[in-house]
């Protein structure tokens, strides 16, 4: 394939169900070469640097659309690479995971162009969609960035969930698998977010760990997936039913943090040393 590639990562991507054109690049301008760099870096971080353990990976269907709802954990993008690289490393067949990423994204140098061809799109309802009914696997954090933010205390619980992932998933016919990322925090032990900082640096808070800088600790992390929630209805219903719904995936989720988090508890992995 090309440097910097792994045999079995390139093995592994080429049985992913992407249609990948003559110059290997798919509909979306994914990149089959910038998959397998990438990957094959994301996997030594999964399987050597970090201990992830995952749970339930039978619940997210082999093929067709679905979305992946969580929680975000940890001051950095570190749960959507842990996601990703599951269902790269663990699923069977391997599928590809596509987000959509926060505008700021788009400001940092070749940062647009980079998560474009890993398949992460600017957080349009319309690219939404159309991954959707592409038979894509979305992934979404309803927390938004503020989910990130969350300091090391709070590490295991939820903030605000939006809505739009829900009308999505109703226009869309889609089934969604809600999922719990727990370890994050203690990868990440946010203490504390410079905001004015962060905005120098063309980011939404830059996060400050008890070491200073927000390099990720070689911690246990887990993952958590659930049975799938299909949802009636045609995403145009009242704010109050679609309230409801989300609060239904909220509690699912908040119930796979609670259980995870007591193992980790039993374990003595929830503490900064």
């Amino acid at each position: 394939m090309a440097w910097f590639a792994d045999k079995d990562i390139s093995e592994r991507v080429d049985r992913m169900e992407v249609e990948f054109n003559q110059f290997g690049v798919d509909a979306y301008g994914v990149s089959k070469k910038e998959l397998v760099r990438t990957y094959t870096l994301l996997a030594f971080f999964y399987r050597k640097y970090f201990d992830v353990t995952v749970n339930g990976i039978e619940h997210v269907p082999a093929r067709g659309r679905a979305m992946l709802v969580g929680n975000h954990s940890g001051g950095l993008a570190l749960d959507g690479a842990i996601v990703t690289g599951s269902m790269l490393l663990e699923a069977e067949p391997p599928r590809l995971v596509q987000a959509m990423t926060d505008k700021f994204i788009n400001s940092l140098p070749f940062g647009s162009l980079f998560s474009s061809r890993l398949g992460h799109l600017t957080g349009l309802p319309e690219h939404a969609t159309r991954l959707l009914e592409d038979e894509r696997l979305l992934m979404v954090f309803p927390e938004g960035h503020l989910g990130t933010a969350k300091l090391y205390g709070d590490r295991n619980s939820l903030v605000r969930f939006g809505t739009g992932f829900m009308r999505l998933a109703l226009r869309t016919k889609s089934p969604i698998v809600p999922f719990a990322f727990l370890g994050g925090g203690d990868a990440i032990p946010t203490i504390a977010n410079l905001e004015k900082t962060g905005k120098l640096l063309g980011l939404p808070y830059l996060p400050i760990t008890p070491y200073l800088l927000p390099l990720p600790r070689p911690v246990s992390l887990e993952l958590y997936y659930s049975e799938p929630m299909v949802f009636e209805g045609t995403g145009n219903e009242d704010d109050a039913v679609i309230q409801d719904y989300v609060d239904l995936v909220k509690e699912r989720i908040a119930g796979l943090i609670e259980r995870g988090a007591k193992i980790r508890l039993g374990r003595g992995e929830s503490s900064v040393q």
